[in-house]
């Protein structure tokens, strides 16, 4: 029951993280019109690095697709975690408002790492 639990839990991050990835590339996704002011200034300054939202896009895309097999989930929940926490830290500073769905994509991601453990200690071993 655990790991269907897991996969469903996995199959909707993973989802999410390709949908987010790939609205980068083809920005089909609605903007708000209430934006704080933080946010805007923010958008406007990652889309000036013409190369930051690409790699973001791409890192969420293959993140996402890993994540949602059981046997590329332990790569892809390394792979996702970098970009997990900008977007706890963006949050934080900006939107906290949106903070729960993050958390819970944070605990998701960190029970795929828990679940898998095994397979990063040759990683760490000497």
């Amino acid at each position: 029951m655990k790991r269907i639990i897991l996969f469903i839990l996995c199959l909707l991050a993973g989802l999410m993280f390709i949908n987010a990835g790939l609205d980068k590339f083809f920005h089909y996704m609605p903007v708000p019109k209430q934006v704080p002011e933080k946010v805007a200034k923010t958008v406007a300054a990652f889309m000036e690095i013409g190369w930051l939202m690409p790699l973001t896009g791409t890192i969420e895309i293959l993140g996402g697709l890993l994540l949602i097999f059981p046997r590329t989930r332990a790569l892809g929940a390394i792979v996702i975690l970098p970009v997990l926490a900008g977007i706890l830290l963006a949050n934080i500073n900006m939107n906290p408002s949106s903070l729960p769905i993050v958390l819970v994509l944070i605990a998701i991601v960190f029970w795929a790492i828990f679940d898998n453990r095994a397979k990063y200690l040759p990683m760490i071993a000497k």
